[in-house]
């Protein structure tokens, strides 16, 4: 089903979106879930690891990107209890899979804009 972001709307789990884009960004958009989505398109990682990996992202809007991100149900969190301490690690559903490509053509024009245009910043920790 292809939609025109003309004169049709899309109703999606008791939302309305204005066309099909409305729709992904809906999913992906903001400044972080995509960046999210990016470190666990090779696999499961720890929330320790997430945070690692994006050393300016505060706890709480990566605990809220999370969140929504599972609630879509594009990531998975699984809770390991069997031995302590607590183990928890999120991963791509399937559902979240097929934005691979999505997430890799993404990177890939902005690694082109990056190399146009950016310099690279050392973070301190």
């Amino acid at each position: 089903m292809k939609l025109k972001c003309d004169s049709e709307l899309i109703k999606l789990n008791e939302k309305l979106y204005p066309c099909s884009t409305s729709v992904t960004m809906d999913f992906i958009g903001g400044k972080w879930k995509t960046v999210i989505l990016y470190h666990l398109k090779d696999g499961s990682k720890r929330y320790h690891e997430l945070r690692k990996s994006m050393p300016i992202v505060t706890e709480r809007t990566l605990s809220l990107q999370l969140k929504q991100l599972e609630k879509d149900k594009i990531i998975k969190r699984k809770v390991y209890t069997s031995k302590p301490p607590l183990k928890v690690e999120y991963s791509l559903t399937e559902f979240g899979k097929t934005l691979i490509p999505v997430l890799e053509v993404i990177s890939e024009w902005g690694n082109r804009i990056c190399e146009e245009k950016a310099e690279i910043v050392k973070v301190s920790k």
